[in-house]
């Protein structure tokens, strides 16, 4: 799969400007950003992203309620969804990919190796 254009979740700033940092400059590809779950589901409802990366503890609506409501949008079915998140232990992560994630990314990310880090999940989704 091919990632032009990613949407990424979070309402840390600082975690949504070092995102956007990371996968513009050395990935180059377009970011658009969301503080919560609502506004993620607006936006990727308006211009459907190739990918969402997606803050799992986000105050409101968290990230696996924000998938399930991304999920019932019309060319959003199939988009991948990958959690980023603090807790990345084994249950909690095949909790994750039961949801229908195609990856968990351990926060704090490396900026460096965010974009590998989400091409090497996406080649790994069968």
């Amino acid at each position: 799969m091919s990632v032009r254009s990613v949407l990424l979740v979070d309402d840390e700033p600082d975690i949504r400007r070092i995102g956007q940092l990371a996968l513009q400059r050395v990935a180059k590809w377009d970011v658009r950003l969301a503080s919560s779950g609502p506004e993620a589901v607006q936006l990727a409802a308006a211009a459907v992203p190739d990918l969402i990366l997606l803050d799992v503890m986000m105050p409101g609506v968290d990230g696996p309620t924000t998938l399930v409501k991304l999920r019932e949008l019309e060319g959003l079915k199939t988009t991948p969804v990958i959690f980023m998140t603090a807790k990345v232990q084994r249950h909690e992560v095949d909790r994750y990919l039961a949801l229908g994630a195609a990856g968990v990314i351990a926060k704090p990310f490396d900026p460096m190796t965010l974009a590998t880090q989400i091409v090497e999940l996406l080649a790994a989704k069968p």
